[in-house]
């Protein structure tokens, strides 16, 4: 059943009068900007999904054809490196797999930190830990390849403010991010 935008913001509307003795009106009144469209963007991936969570809380671009796997890490490795979010491992699961006599579809997950940024987002709300590091992570489907990481925006814009210095820093992670996705898809350095 598709959902119009009334009737979303009819539902939402219920829920936070019907929520509002229990501090939601006073957290809702503490989100960042953009809180409502990218909580609309993820009920609307969340709903066509089916309910699968995981599917509607990732940003997800699929691979050019021809474009090798090897070009995808290369071109995220190149990204991270010029915009100094530092590649702190990886994790090739598909070949781990196969070196335990499993036949698998690529599975590569990459790792990426900016170590001064982190620091400031546990500063900030040390539950931001389980966000780190930040993941890229290339999946192998039945159509080609797919790069996958978390919405970055649910944490910046979905979560309470930020002091205008950690904003910005987020911003450039997630920025970094968007465009590991982007050029990885493309195998640009």
């Amino acid at each position: 059943m598709k959902f119009t935008h009334a009737i979303k913001a009819a539902l939402l509307a219920a829920a936070v009068s019907t929520l509002s003795g229990c501090g939601t009106m006073n957290a809702i009144s503490n989100l960042n900007d953009g809180a409502g469209e990218t909580f609309m963007q993820v009920w609307d991936k969340w709903v066509d999904s089916e309910g699968d969570i995981a599917d509607a809380t990732m940003w997800e671009v699929k691979v050019e054809e021809g474009v090798s796997l090897e070009d995808v890490i290369d071109a995220i490795n190149s990204v991270g490196t010029n915009r100094n979010l530092k590649n702190v491992g990886e994790l090739p699961l598909s070949e781990e797999l196969k070196a335990r006599g499993i036949e698998s579809k690529a599975i590569h997950v990459m790792s990426f930190c900016n170590p001064e940024t982190a620091r400031k987002m546990v500063d900030f709300s040390p539950a931001m830990g389980g966000f780190l590091p930040c993941r890229v992570n290339i999946i192998e489907e039945e159509d080609g390849l797919h790069i996958y990481s978390m919405n970055m925006d649910m944490a910046i814009k979905m979560g309470k403010k930020m002091p205008p210095e950690l904003q910005e820093a987020t911003m450039q992670v997630r920025d970094t991010i968007w465009e590991m996705l982007q050029k990885g898809s493309k195998g640009e350095f």
